[in-house]
């Protein structure tokens, strides 16, 4: 096999990118060796360390700190996080780099060696790509806590690489997509509807029926395999127990029970007036006004669930602008410039990286089950100090991922389907400005579906990122030129039209 100079060249752009982002992700590690704690770790560590589903939310994410569970070691598990951070940075690059290729093919003077202007094109637009989400320290800050988002986004990102790796999906690539789609959707809820983008987006570019099949079947299995399990531990074919009480949480921002006029059995989840530094869903949840401490089984019991289900169902119908009013301006949050004290003053600071030490005596009984040395948070100077300084230089602003996501559907948009004069619905394969509707739906689907069924957070911005950067980098693409056939490939050699000639002369 021949390497050409301008092959190795061209990866030069993202390897300082890579270098960069490995070498932050070390400082994290070194200056605090801990992960940081919410207050959903607790959770996904005790289901890991009984090896049960969790009642209130999707154990996905607890299966993979239970695989890591022998090395005893809460460093382990952050470096395995950052680690799967960096390999959904990867993806990004090589999805819109494998695109750009297609689109740019090495010039006639590549089997000299000469460089061209052109061959580093494809890297450079593809090494821009998965910078925010390899260099942005709210990235890094969220692959440190012991939560399931950054593993949730890792598996989606494989979802939408398998669908997008080739023009024409194969069914084994399809079944790849789907297989991942399941694995998103049994670590965080939100992931359930997202299998629906990838089919859509497999639509709109033609796949072949074999390879929608395989997504279907292999998001049904292990999905239903799941709720098995859950099935053999809490005696409800589900994923979760507590189904609609998140969607309750969402309906406190909104409902007035003077123009619900409910039964007077669901006049105990009226919401009440809360502190206004915290949010409503947050106050109706947690707090001690929360009317699930009035109700047998807490959030987890078969009363509560019911009345929550009766209640939103009420409220939505009979206040459905103010539904609509609340979701859109959460929706609008993930796009402000700074952060603010949302969902409650203290919520959003566990998303940085602290000056210093602080922890819950509540979560050192899981924590040391796992690691005898214990999970308190600790800060290891001079590490720790590097980190906080690049924390306060290298943060994305929200403002800058709604131009991005903005960005890639008006560059999507004209390219969808036109051929001439005419626009069809289903356009030609071969232009990757249809490709990039796949992420950008999938982006904004996780903005809108936490914004609908539960609440604003920042943590559930940063997954829908690497979808609209992908977006974006495949929409700038312009159409693929035809190449021929490189005169040393064997024939039949390297059938995978994603590939430029000049790449299936290397596979032969």
């Amino acid at each position: 096999m021949r390497v050409r100079p301008t092959a190795v060249l061209a990866q030069l752009p993202f390897a300082g990118v890579l270098a960069v982002a490995v070498w932050i992700r070390v400082v994290a590690v070194r200056g605090y060796p801990a992960p940081r704690w919410s207050g959903d770790s607790s959770g996904y560590l005790r289901a890991a360390l009984e090896l049960q589903p969790g009642e209130t939310r999707p154990s996905g994410y607890s299966l993979l700190l239970w695989a890591l569970k022998p090395f005893h070691s809460f460093t382990v598990v952050v470096a395995v996080q950052h680690a799967i951070g960096v390999l959904a940075g990867v993806l990004v690059y090589l999805v819109v780099w494998r695109a750009a290729r297609a689109a740019w093919p090495l010039g006639p003077g590549r089997h000299a060696g000469r460089l061209a202007w052109r061959d580093f094109l494809p890297g450079l637009l593809a090494a821009a790509a998965p910078v925010p989400v390899l260099l942005d320290s709210y990235q890094i800050a969220l692959e440190h806590m012991l939560m399931s988002d950054s593993f949730f986004t890792f598996l989606l990102v494989a979802a939408v690489a398998a669908a997008l790796w080739r023009r024409r999906s194969t069914w084994w690539l399809g079944a790849l997509a789907g297989l991942f789609a399941a694995f998103a959707a049994v670590t965080r809820s939100a992931g359930l509807p997202l299998v629906a983008v990838i089919l859509v987006g497999m639509l709109l570019r033609r796949a072949g029926w074999r390879a929608l099949v395989a997504v279907v079947i292999a998001f049904a299995v292990p999905l239903g395999g799941y709720m098995y399990w859950f099935k053999q531990v809490h005696g409800e074919f589900a994923v979760t127990k507590a189904g609609s009480v998140w969607i309750y949480g969402r309906t406190a921002a909104f409902a007035d029970c003077a123009k619900i006029k409910p039964s007077p059995e669901l006049q105990i989840m009226c919401p009440k007036d809360s502190n206004p530094n915290i949010a409503p869903a947050f106050a109706v949840l947690w707090t001690d006004d929360s009317p699930f401490h009035r109700i047998p089984g807490w959030i987890t019991g078969d009363e509560a669930n019911r009345l929550a289900s009766e209640f939103t169902k009420q409220a939505i119908e009979k206040q459905p602008g103010d539904y609509a009013h609340v979701v859109f301006r959460d929706t609008w949050r993930s796009f402000d410039w700074k952060r603010e004290p949302y969902p409650t003053p203290w919520t959003w600071l566990e998303y940085v990286f602290p000056e210093g030490e602080s922890w819950d005596d509540d979560q050192a009984l899981e924590a040391v089950k796992y690691d005898p040395s214990g999970g308190e948070a600790k800060v290891v100077r001079p590490w720790a100090g590097t980190m906080l300084d690049y924390q306060d230089r290298m943060s994305m602003p929200g403002t800058v991922l709604g131009l991005v996501l903005l960005g890639g559907l008006v560059l999507a948009l004209p390219h969808i389907g036109r051929r001439g004069t005419r626009w069809r619905l289903l356009g030609p394969v071969r232009h990757w400005g249809t490709g990039a509707l796949m992420p950008w739906g999938m982006s904004l689907a996780l903005l809108v579906i936490p914004a609908a069924t539960a609440d604003f957070d920042y943590r559930y911005v940063l997954p829908a990122v690497p979808f609209a950067c992908i977006a974006l980098g495949l929409a700038l693409l312009p159409s693929p030129r035809r190449v021929r056939l490189d005169p040393v490939a064997e024939p039949g050699a390297g059938q995978d039209d994603d590939e430029p000639a000049a790449e299936r002369s290397l596979s032969a």
